[in-house]
């Protein structure tokens, strides 16, 4: 470590692993079994704790909690990880706790996430790519966000839940059910709202790709279908943007938002 990159009234724990160029600002405190990659900048007045990696790029703003034990009065004290990605933004007042020795051990965020002030990511969760987490989104533990989900500020989502890929939450969303990949949500209890079509068109979608998948949402949600029936009429469609929707669906055993 270099003394310049490290405010001397910073606590690191000698056996803390950070790159050289890692900064980090005045009375953060970061504990032993931490591993910091190049690039990092840690602001002032963070706690790092725990079996915690994070990767390169990643900036952690003031005030963030990273690492500690679940909030789960199941676990004892096993040992359970964080891993953090690279380029990810954590701002202030996040809190990303480790995993539980009842799940996989670890909770994961990966890579280009924007992340902002007040989130809560429990135990176990697994935050893909390019997400948006809004401010004072939540996620209690064992819960799946996938690759460019948005989640509105103060979206809450229960514990074992899955947000699809492409999905965007309103605000205030309280979230019980999976929901499909692509799918717009609202309410308590969160409802389907057409498709994430502005997202999609962000991110590349052609407009015959939109076509196809509000086609299969109207399978799935106005043809007065029962899911096993959408399932059935979606598995005959071969097309790679439909069947990122099937595959969810085949795989969710918590159900889904109707």
């Amino acid at each position: 470590m270099l003394a310049a990159k490290i405010h001397a009234t910073a606590i690191i724990h000698p056996t803390a692993e950070l790159d050289s160029s890692v900064e980090v600002g005045p009375y953060s405190i970061i504990g032993p079994k931490v591993r910091i990659a190049a690039g990092s900048v840690i602001a002032s007045h963070v706690t790092i704790n725990g079996d915690t990696s994070i990767g390169i790029g990643n900036r952690i703003y003031q005030y963030a909690s990273l690492g500690e034990a679940p909030q789960d009065k199941k676990y004892q004290g096993e040992p359970t990880r964080l891993v953090i990605g690279d380029h990810n933004t954590i701002r202030e007042f996040c809190t990303i706790n480790r995993g539980t020795a009842q799940d996989r051990g670890v909770t994961e965020i990966a890579n280009d996430n924007w992340i902002m002030a007040y989130v809560h990511i429990a135990h176990d969760c697994q935050v893909g790519n390019h997400t948006v987490l809004a401010n004072n989104a939540s996620l209690a533990g064992h819960v799946q966000v996938h690759d460019y989900a948005v989640l509105g500020g103060f979206t809450l989502v229960h514990q074992f839940c899955n947000i699809g890929a492409h999905v965007i939450t309103a605000v205030g969303s309280v979230v019980f059910k999976d929901i499909p990949p692509y799918v717009a949500a609202a309410g308590y209890d969160a409802k389907p709202h057409g498709i994430n079509t502005e997202g999609l068109k962000r991110r590349g979608y052609s407009a015959d790709s939109l076509l196809q998948i509000k086609r299969a949402y109207k399978t799935l949600y106005r043809k007065g279908l029962s899911l096993a029936e959408a399932k059935l009429q979606l598995s005959s469609v071969t097309r790679d943007d439909v069947r990122l929707l099937t595959a969810f669906l085949n795989a969710s055993t918590r159900g889904i938002i109707r």
